[in-house]
């Protein structure tokens, strides 16, 4: 059991967060609102390069959290395994962050294909909360957080295989937050928009999508990492303590534009 202060609902003293993908992006911005908010770290991506510029980065903000990193690749069973080696033996934070996608039509997509993006976005969630429960039910009051996506919520261009796997990370966190209410373990997701990140650039570079964006866009910008960060890092805090079950798009009224 953690010796954290839950009375204190705007902070995470004493509390250990795992974040999958935390190397860029999405992952490292939620990485630094943690550690501002007093967690200390532990950051999963495959590259070690990328892991240790993450860890000086956020070491050299002086957040005061310690900042652990394990080079993994979540999309394999030995990746996942290694993990949970090198966790240790408290947790109390999982955020679910690792994605990839291959922006095809169906018809043009291999099975491989397919199969890939669900290891990487929907495998990798599913192993990562089964194989650290019984951590984050040590650690209770805990949380999980699943970074999922719009394109779980309703059609994009990000094509089947990408909206399938999100679509399944959120009805996950459904089942989860249900399962292990009990407990005391929260389970949420947020649906991001599009986020300035490097795999949305590689989209959004292309002017005449990036205006289509927009206008489909009521608050008429691309989101900035900070912004998913912080509905995330909500999410982890004793201030959401009874929220559970629950998909925040971050996404700047995307989902909810009708005509």
């Amino acid at each position: 059991m953690s010796s954290r202060d839950t009375s204190v609902p705007w902070r995470l003293d004493g509390i250990r967060a795992l974040i999958t993908g935390g190397s860029s992006g999405i992952g490292l911005a939620t990485a630094h609102e943690l550690a501002s908010l007093g967690a200390d770290l532990i950051l999963i991506a495959r590259n070690t390069e990328r892991l240790g510029q993450a860890q000086s980065d956020i070491e050299s903000r002086d957040y005061g959290c310690k900042v652990e990193i394990l080079s993994a690749d979540l999309a394999c069973e030995e990746g996942r395994q290694s993990v949970v080696r090198g966790v240790g033996s408290s947790l109390q934070v999982l955020v679910n962050n690792t994605g990839t996608n291959i922006r095809k039509r169906m018809a043009d997509l291999s099975f491989e294909e397919y199969r890939l993006v669900q290891r990487v976005n929907l495998e990798s969630c599913f192993e990562m909360c089964r194989l650290l429960y019984p951590l984050l039910s040590k650690g209770a009051p805990s949380c999980v957080v699943n970074n999922a996506s719009v394109a779980g919520l309703t059609h994009l261009r990000t094509g089947a295989s990408y909206g399938v796997s999100k679509a399944a990370m959120i009805q996950l966190t459904r089942n989860l937050a249900v399962e292990w209410a009990g407990e005391n373990i929260r389970v949420n997701a947020v649906a991001p928009w599009y986020i300035r990140t490097p795999l949305a650039d590689q989209v959004l570079s292309d002017p005449d999508y990036r205006k289509e964006v927009l206008d489909r866009t009521p608050m008429g910008r691309v989101g900035e990492v900070e912004e998913c960060a912080r509905a995330i890092a909500f999410l982890c805090m004793p201030a959401s303590s009874y929220i559970t079950g629950q998909c925040l798009a971050v996404d700047g009224g995307f989902s909810v534009f009708g005509f």
